[in-house]
């Protein structure tokens, strides 16, 4: 399990949204130019900010890069592709293919009450990931470094898989070849923890800090204040600008109220942020406002939104059946259901691998028209021998997601082929209980949303369809197992070349998608709106979020 199920969650419920186009963004630094100083606010719908590095699944590029740096870091700007760099340490190196990776920190580096970081406080930041009390967070590290039955370093045990010859190097022994690793290390467990601390369960609100700020003042549920950490050196920094003096988090912000707030731009809301997307409703109606209007930052995509088909149920088993919902779908009303448009909910999606991905190739095993071709649909249950189509199938959507007008429009679209289909809306845990099943799950089908932890294909395919992510927590709601392609992961995770492995995952992407496990629906998209004295607020090709690291207050 590499995502708790509520993050899921979160991410099958968000709509990509567009006021006038992707192509409208404006670039970095197009708009207000930042400058060194003020205070910048983040307005959030959460009650809660987890600033501990071990239960976290926050985005390299996003909260928790405020206050914790980690081994590597990402570069990201419009129209490139997302980039590993150095941050405390190298990006890694490898001598025999990607099994043994080692990094070497940055000289001089110093936590925020002054003691150095050393490579042993990063082990100890990796092993207390594995601690049950502190679970939750990102755990591709996990089977790859051997953990097992591993319960974390407070026992006084530690993991040989992870050695420190001296105080700026780390070596990582993994269990098998993996060129991804520079990119697991971008992952929030790969923060330093000073050794010997973090036992406490509230660490959270008190973490040691490696980035540019420090928790100043944490009230759970209300807000949370940063100020500089007067140990981090700028120069030493290639990923975060560190620009504002102080950073502030208000929590528990009703979304709907935070756009109008943002909207009126008036007092300290000029120099604030939203972190949670502008609804289609309300997009609509910024853009009756000139100057909210042009502070509205769109991504050009974002998570690609699907139709999970239960591959282990029959009639669903049958291949021909499932390639007939790729041509069912009517994507176009996908999009209406969506956003209110084909404009702001993104476009119409064909492909696994999300845009933005480097080695992604763009590709269509089942052209048609958006809105579908029933009768090409017919024709292929004819074929697999349902001539007068199926009947009884199940849709299970999760209240939570406010998923009913995308549920109903898949529901119509497949009922244009003869694919009757009843919607089940399960609550939020009753849903996660039904996915989570290892065997003999009831649903037919479900509507999922993706986007990747890191910038790889491997973090778009392998905790989709991988065989070993069927149920237990794991993300492959289609329940797709095939060996051939389970073999064909391996390989391409084993790859370091991201140019040969870009081909790989582009290979497997196809060959997944003859299976039909899932039908793609659309790329979706995001817009967030800014206060007029936030500056360098952008959306890179990837990930579809703001770079927190690079934002700045203008005078």
């Amino acid at each position: 399990m590499y995502r708790k199920k509520l993050l899921a969650v979160v991410l099958i419920g968000a709509l990509g949204v567009s006021a006038c186009g992707a192509n409208d963004q404006k670039p970095a630094g197009d708009a207000a130019k930042p400058e060194k100083g003020g205070t910048l606010r983040i307005l959030s719908e959460s009650r809660t900010l987890n600033l501990d590095p071990a239960k976290s699944q926050s985005l390299a590029i996003t909260t928790l890069g405020l206050v914790h740096r980690r081994l590597t870091g990402w570069q990201n700007a419009v129209g490139q592709h997302a980039l590993v760099v150095p941050d405390l340490a190298d990006t890694g190196k490898t001598s025999d293919g990607g099994k043994t990776w080692t990094f070497v920190l940055q000289d001089g580096l110093k936590f925020n009450d002054g003691t150095p970081i050393t490579s042993a406080d990063v082990k100890w930041g990796v092993e207390r990931s594995f601690a049950p009390a502190f679970g939750g967070g990102l755990g591709y590290h996990k089977d790859l470094l051997g953990g097992g039955d591993y319960q974390g370093p407070f026992e006084g045990k530690e993991l040989d898989s992870i050695k420190t010859p001296d105080a700026r190097t780390i070596v990582f022994t993994l269990t098998r070849p993996y060129g991804d690793w520079p990119w697991i290390a971008s992952t929030p467990a790969f923060a330093p923890v000073p050794k010997g601390k973090g036992a406490e369960a509230d660490y959270q609100e008190h973490a040691v800090a490696s980035g540019p700020y420090q928790i100043a003042k944490y009230q759970k549920g209300v807000q949370v204040e940063l100020s500089r950490n007067p140990n981090w050196e700028p120069a030493k920094d290639q990923v975060r600008a560190g620009l504002p003096d102080s950073v502030v988090f208000q929590l528990g912000q009703e979304a709907s109220v935070v756009s109008q707030r943002l909207a009126a731009d008036s007092g300290d809301d000029r120099f604030a942020f939203a972190s949670s997307f502008v609804s289609p409703a309300q997009l609509a109606q910024l853009q009756q406002n000139p100057s909210a209007k042009s502070r509205v930052v769109t991504s050009k995509s974002g998570a690609v939104a699907y139709l999970a088909l239960n591959t282990q149920k029959a009639p669903l088993n049958n291949v021909k059946v499932r390639q007939a919902f790729q041509y069912a779908v009517n994507k176009a009303a996908y999009q209406v259901a969506s956003a209110g448009t084909a404009a702001l909910a993104g476009d119409t999606a064909s492909t696994l691998i999300t845009q933005g991905i480097e080695g992604r190739e763009q590709f269509d095993l089942y052209p048609s028209k958006p809105e579908g071709d029933p009768d090409k649909a017919k024709a292929l249950l004819a074929e697999a021998g349902f001539p007068n189509g199926l009947d009884g199938l199940q849709l299970v959507l999760n209240k939570s997601n406010n998923q009913t007008d995308k549920g109903e429009a898949v529901q119509a679209a497949l009922a244009r082929a003869n694919i009757k289909v009843t919607i089940r809306s399960l609550e939020a845990d009753a849903f996660e209980t039904e996915t989570n099943l290892a065997d003999n799950p009831t649903y037919d089908l479900i509507l999922g949303s993706w986007q990747p932890d890191f910038p790889s294909a491997n973090s778009n395919i392998q905790p989709l369809f991988a065989s070993s992510e069927i149920g237990k927590g794991g993300y492959n709601t289609s329940r797709y197992s095939n060996p051939e392609v389970d073999k064909l992961i391996e390989q391409a995770q084993s790859t370091v070349d991201p140019a040969e492995a870009g081909k790989k995952w582009a290979a497997i992407d196809k060959r997944i998608l003859q299976d039909s496990p899932v039908v793609p629906l659309i790329y979706t998209r995001n817009s967030f709106i800014h206060g007029s004295k936030v500056g360098n607020f952008f959306i890179a090709d990837f990930p579809a979020y703001p770079n927190y690291l690079q934002v700045g207050i203008s005078k």
